[in-house]
Protein backbone atom coordinates (compact mmCIF):
# COMPACT_ATOMS: atom_id res chain seq x y z
CA UNK A 1 0.00 0.00 0.00
CA UNK A 2 1.30 3.46 -0.90
CA UNK A 3 0.82 6.32 1.53
CA UNK A 4 1.36 10.03 0.93
CA UNK A 5 2.61 11.99 3.95
CA UNK A 6 0.21 14.77 4.81
CA UNK A 7 0.11 17.40 7.51
CA UNK A 8 -2.88 17.42 9.88
CA UNK A 9 -3.90 20.84 8.53
CA UNK A 10 -3.79 19.69 4.91
CA UNK A 11 -5.71 16.54 5.84
CA UNK A 12 -8.51 18.67 7.28
CA UNK A 13 -8.47 20.85 4.16
CA UNK A 14 -8.65 17.87 1.79
CA UNK A 15 -11.45 16.21 3.76
CA UNK A 16 -13.38 19.47 3.86
CA UNK A 17 -13.06 19.75 0.09
CA UNK A 18 -14.16 16.13 -0.32
CA UNK A 19 -17.23 16.64 1.86
CA UNK A 20 -18.27 19.88 0.18
CA UNK A 21 -18.02 18.17 -3.21
CA UNK A 22 -20.71 15.62 -2.31
CA UNK A 23 -23.83 16.33 -4.35
CA UNK A 24 -27.26 14.83 -4.80
CA UNK A 25 -27.90 14.48 -1.07
CA UNK A 26 -30.16 16.65 1.07
CA UNK A 27 -27.97 16.02 4.13
CA UNK A 28 -24.54 14.43 4.48
CA UNK A 29 -23.37 11.76 6.93
CA UNK A 30 -19.61 11.47 7.47
CA UNK A 31 -18.06 8.70 9.58
CA UNK A 32 -14.55 8.81 11.04
CA UNK A 33 -13.63 5.35 12.29
CA UNK A 34 -10.66 4.18 14.32
CA UNK A 35 -9.55 2.35 17.45
CA UNK A 36 -10.73 4.21 20.55
CA UNK A 37 -7.94 5.80 22.52
CA UNK A 38 -5.34 4.86 19.92
CA UNK A 39 -6.49 7.07 17.04
CA UNK A 40 -7.67 10.67 17.06
CA UNK A 41 -11.13 10.20 15.58
CA UNK A 42 -12.64 12.79 17.91
CA UNK A 43 -9.96 15.37 17.23
CA UNK A 44 -10.24 14.98 13.46
CA UNK A 45 -14.03 15.22 13.50
CA UNK A 46 -13.86 18.30 15.72
CA UNK A 47 -11.28 19.91 13.42
CA UNK A 48 -13.67 19.63 10.47
CA UNK A 49 -16.48 21.59 12.11
CA UNK A 50 -15.30 25.16 11.56
CA UNK A 51 -14.02 24.69 7.98
CA UNK A 52 -17.32 23.14 6.97
CA UNK A 53 -19.29 25.94 8.59
CA UNK A 54 -17.13 28.51 6.82
CA UNK A 55 -17.95 26.65 3.61
CA UNK A 56 -21.64 27.23 4.31
CA UNK A 57 -22.73 23.94 5.90
CA UNK A 58 -24.58 23.52 9.15
CA UNK A 59 -22.64 20.91 11.16
CA UNK A 60 -23.66 18.55 13.95
CA UNK A 61 -21.10 16.49 15.85
CA UNK A 62 -22.13 13.06 17.09
CA UNK A 63 -20.03 10.49 18.94
CA UNK A 64 -20.74 6.77 18.74
CA UNK A 65 -19.62 6.65 22.38
CA UNK A 66 -22.93 8.33 23.21
CA UNK A 67 -24.80 5.44 21.59
CA UNK A 68 -23.40 2.58 23.63
CA UNK A 69 -25.73 0.06 25.21
CA UNK A 70 -26.36 0.15 28.97
CA UNK A 71 -23.67 -1.37 31.16
CA UNK A 72 -25.88 -4.35 32.02
CA UNK A 73 -25.77 -5.35 28.36
CA UNK A 74 -22.23 -4.26 27.49
CA UNK A 75 -20.68 -6.05 30.45
CA UNK A 76 -22.91 -9.11 30.51
CA UNK A 77 -19.82 -11.26 29.82
CA UNK A 78 -17.47 -9.09 31.88
CA UNK A 79 -15.88 -5.69 31.40
CA UNK A 80 -12.94 -7.03 29.41
CA UNK A 81 -14.53 -9.34 26.87
CA UNK A 82 -13.20 -8.52 23.38
CA UNK A 83 -16.10 -10.20 21.57
CA UNK A 84 -18.58 -8.04 23.49
CA UNK A 85 -16.52 -4.94 22.72
CA UNK A 86 -16.62 -5.83 19.04
CA UNK A 87 -20.24 -6.82 18.62
CA UNK A 88 -22.31 -5.78 21.62
CA UNK A 89 -21.18 -2.42 22.94
CA UNK A 90 -22.45 -0.12 20.19
CA UNK A 91 -26.21 0.22 19.79
CA UNK A 92 -26.26 0.04 16.01
CA UNK A 93 -30.04 0.08 15.83
CA UNK A 94 -30.30 3.30 17.82
CA UNK A 95 -27.53 4.95 15.82
CA UNK A 96 -29.27 4.04 12.59
CA UNK A 97 -32.74 5.03 13.83
CA UNK A 98 -31.86 8.25 15.65
CA UNK A 99 -28.99 9.64 13.56
CA UNK A 100 -28.70 8.17 10.08
CA UNK A 101 -32.29 7.47 9.04
CA UNK A 102 -33.36 11.10 9.66
CA UNK A 103 -30.60 12.23 7.27
CA UNK A 104 -32.02 10.26 4.35
CA UNK A 105 -33.67 12.25 1.57
CA UNK A 106 -37.07 11.15 2.87
CA UNK A 107 -36.02 11.57 6.51
CA UNK A 108 -37.22 14.18 8.98
CA UNK A 109 -33.83 15.80 9.50
CA UNK A 110 -34.37 15.61 13.26
CA UNK A 111 -31.29 13.96 14.75
CA UNK A 112 -30.74 12.82 18.32
CA UNK A 113 -27.15 13.89 19.10
CA UNK A 114 -26.75 11.52 22.06
CA UNK A 115 -28.70 8.69 23.64
CA UNK A 116 -26.81 7.14 26.54
CA UNK A 117 -24.22 8.46 29.00
CA UNK A 118 -21.83 5.52 29.48
CA UNK A 119 -20.21 7.08 32.56
CA UNK A 120 -23.41 7.69 34.49
CA UNK A 121 -25.07 4.76 32.73
CA UNK A 122 -28.31 6.52 32.06
CA UNK A 123 -30.15 8.22 29.23
CA UNK A 124 -28.82 11.65 28.27
CA UNK A 125 -32.33 12.98 27.65
CA UNK A 126 -30.94 15.07 24.80
CA UNK A 127 -33.33 16.89 22.51
CA UNK A 128 -33.40 16.31 18.79
CA UNK A 129 -31.57 18.78 16.58
CA UNK A 130 -32.82 19.74 13.15
CA UNK A 131 -30.20 19.29 10.45
CA UNK A 132 -31.19 21.54 7.53
CA UNK A 133 -30.69 20.74 3.88
CA UNK A 134 -26.99 20.87 3.10
CA UNK A 135 -26.17 20.07 6.71
CA UNK A 136 -23.40 17.66 7.69
CA UNK A 137 -23.33 15.19 10.57
CA UNK A 138 -19.80 14.22 11.65
CA UNK A 139 -19.82 10.90 13.49
CA UNK A 140 -16.73 9.42 15.11
CA UNK A 141 -16.24 6.07 16.79
CA UNK A 142 -14.92 2.54 16.39
CA UNK A 143 -16.27 -0.52 14.55
CA UNK A 144 -18.54 1.71 12.45
CA UNK A 145 -18.14 -0.08 9.14
CA UNK A 146 -19.42 -3.40 7.89
CA UNK A 147 -22.65 -3.30 9.89
CA UNK A 148 -24.90 -1.76 7.26
CA UNK A 149 -24.74 1.85 8.47
CA UNK A 150 -25.16 4.28 5.57
CA UNK A 151 -22.54 7.03 5.20
CA UNK A 152 -21.88 9.48 2.41
CA UNK A 153 -18.18 9.59 3.24
CA UNK A 154 -16.27 7.04 5.28
CA UNK A 155 -12.84 7.79 6.74
CA UNK A 156 -10.76 5.12 8.47
CA UNK A 157 -7.78 5.91 10.68
CA UNK A 158 -5.53 2.89 10.29
CA UNK A 159 -2.77 1.67 12.58
CA UNK A 160 -0.19 -0.96 11.78
CA UNK A 161 -0.45 -3.96 14.13
CA UNK A 162 2.68 -2.89 16.00
CA UNK A 163 1.44 0.67 16.49
CA UNK A 164 -1.94 -0.60 17.60
CA UNK A 165 -0.33 -2.81 20.26
CA UNK A 166 1.76 0.09 21.51
CA UNK A 167 -0.96 2.70 21.60
CA UNK A 168 -4.26 1.02 22.41
CA UNK A 169 -5.10 1.72 26.07
CA UNK A 170 -7.11 -1.48 26.52
CA UNK A 171 -4.76 -4.33 25.63
CA UNK A 172 -7.53 -6.84 26.32
CA UNK A 173 -9.45 -5.37 23.34
CA UNK A 174 -6.74 -6.21 20.78
CA UNK A 175 -8.56 -9.39 19.63
CA UNK A 176 -11.60 -7.22 18.84
CA UNK A 177 -9.53 -5.03 16.52
CA UNK A 178 -8.01 -8.13 14.94
CA UNK A 179 -11.51 -9.44 14.21
CA UNK A 180 -12.48 -6.09 12.69
CA UNK A 181 -9.49 -6.21 10.35
CA UNK A 182 -10.08 -9.82 9.36
CA UNK A 183 -13.87 -9.88 9.08
CA UNK A 184 -14.61 -6.36 7.86
CA UNK A 185 -11.34 -4.98 6.43
CA UNK A 186 -12.39 -1.38 7.11
CA UNK A 187 -9.68 0.04 4.88
CA UNK A 188 -11.23 -1.70 1.88
CA UNK A 189 -14.67 -0.29 2.72
CA UNK A 190 -13.54 3.29 3.37
CA UNK A 191 -13.51 6.18 0.95
CA UNK A 192 -10.44 7.64 2.68
CA UNK A 193 -7.77 5.75 4.62
CA UNK A 194 -5.27 7.58 6.81
CA UNK A 195 -2.30 5.86 8.42
CA UNK A 196 -1.78 7.32 11.89
CA UNK A 197 1.11 5.33 13.36
CA UNK A 198 2.51 8.77 14.20
CA UNK A 199 -0.51 11.00 14.85
CA UNK A 200 1.55 14.14 14.24
CA UNK A 201 2.64 12.85 10.83
CA UNK A 202 -0.33 11.09 9.19
CA UNK A 203 -0.20 9.62 5.71
CA UNK A 204 -3.08 9.27 3.24
CA UNK A 205 -3.50 6.07 1.27
CA UNK A 206 -3.14 6.60 -2.46
CA UNK A 207 -4.66 3.70 -4.48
Amino acid sequence: MRYRPISPALLVSELTERITSITGRRRIAVAIDGAAGATNTTELADALVDPLRIAGHAVLRVSANDFLRPASLRFERGKEDPDSRYGDWLDLGALRREVLDPLADEGSGLVLPSLWDPVRDRATRAERVEVPEGGVVLLDGEFLFGAGLAFDLSVHLWLSPGALRRRVPDAWALPAYARYEQEVDPSALSDVVIRVDDPKHPARYEP
